[in-house]
């Protein structure tokens, strides 16, 4: 946040009030969770990326503003709804909407903030943006049906896996970057460029995000292994049931099994059992393999681009995706 405030001052304070005056609602209710998910965003990598790719390009302009103030709320609406999907009682810490008000309310918020995305985008006038826009919204909610239903079951294998985390997560870092450079009218050479930066940085994040929750971290705002409690396989355990016995594998996956149904979890050393498994495989150091060799294609992307202050921004955020403890 300190690296956009100083290179992009006015622009990031534009952003700031555009994104402000859009989660203004007139209904009390809907006024009071929107007004709770203000004071809980996180770093705000999304925006920022958006407006860097278009510093980088050809510079901000008010239809950067507002690219970046639709797909922030889009990635908001996505998490809203997610944490009903998952039931997942926490969000950065704090009570996720469904368990501070209801499920009810929750899906609600989460579409009246999809609505004003359509508001926000048809004001643009650019028809490219809107369709990038639609276009996440369906590939996000593709990647989310994908990761319920993949085989039927919680198992999937490492194909899935990164088919499932380009949905979810590397779609919108690359929506982002290449909205960015469509809303300064930057070449198709850039906007390929940041397109693919932004791709590789997702996928980064999400690998990272998955690394984590084989931590000991207590600053995640969720619980280590939630994944597994979720019913959700990631890659540090695929790779280390492709790497055991058979008769091991099955074993660490019916303990899996068991523990994704369990609400609360009553025995802390089946979560151990599995943590201690993955670590004995090495599946952590796989998945950081596989990340260090996206964090080459995203600095190779942007490769295509002179130095510059925002070009070393751009690096810099993929330094704090892969550098990150929560």
């Amino acid at each position: 946040m300190r690296t956009i405030q100083q290179l992009l001052p006015e622009e990031w304070k534009a952003f700031e009030q555009a994104f402000e005056q859009a989660s203004h609602a007139n209904q009390e209710t809907l006024q009071e969770v929107l007004h709770y998910i203000h004071l809980q965003r996180g770093k705000q990598l999304r925006p920022q990326l958006v407006l860097l790719s278009a510093a980088i390009s050809r510079g901000v302009t008010e239809k950067t503003i507002s690219t970046a103030v639709a797909l922030e709320l889009l990635h908001t609406a996505t998490l809203v709804h997610d944490d009903v999907v998952d039931h997942s009682p926490l969000r950065r810490g704090k009570a996720a909407i469904q368990e501070q008000w209801t499920n009810k309310v929750a899906v609600l918020v989460g579409d009246y903030m999809l609505a004003k995305v359509i508001e926000i985008v048809d004001e643009l006038r650019c028809h490219s943006i809107i369709h990038l826009v639609a276009k996440m919204g369906q590939v996000l909610s593709t990647g989310e049906l994908t990761q319920l239903h993949a085989g039927h079951s919680m198992w999937i294998n490492e194909k899935q896996y990164f088919d499932i985390i380009r949905q979810k997560t590397a779609e919108l870092f690359g929506t982002c970057a290449q909205a960015g450079a469509q809303s300064c009218m930057a070449t198709g050479k850039q906007e390929q460029a940041l397109r693919a930066f932004g791709m590789n940085l997702g996928m980064c994040f999400q690998l990272k995000d998955d690394i984590l929750d084989y931590s000991d971290s207590e600053e995640l705002g969720k619980p280590t292994m939630s994944d597994i409690r979720d019913g959700k396989v990631t890659l540090p355990l695929i790779v280390s049931l492709q790497r055991a016995s058979k008769e091991e594998a099955e074993l660490i996956r019916t303990q899996a099994e068991a523990l994704s149904k369990k609400e609360p979890v009553t025995n802390p050393s089946e979560i151990e059992d599995i943590k201690s498994f993955v670590l004995r495989y090495q599946g952590v150091h796989y998945a950081y393999k596989k990340m260090e060799e996206y964090r080459r294609k995203a600095i190779e992307a942007l490769d295509f681009f002179r130095e510059s202050e925002f070009k070393q921004a751009l690096l810099e955020m993929l330094d704090y995706a892969i550098q990150r403890e929560r």
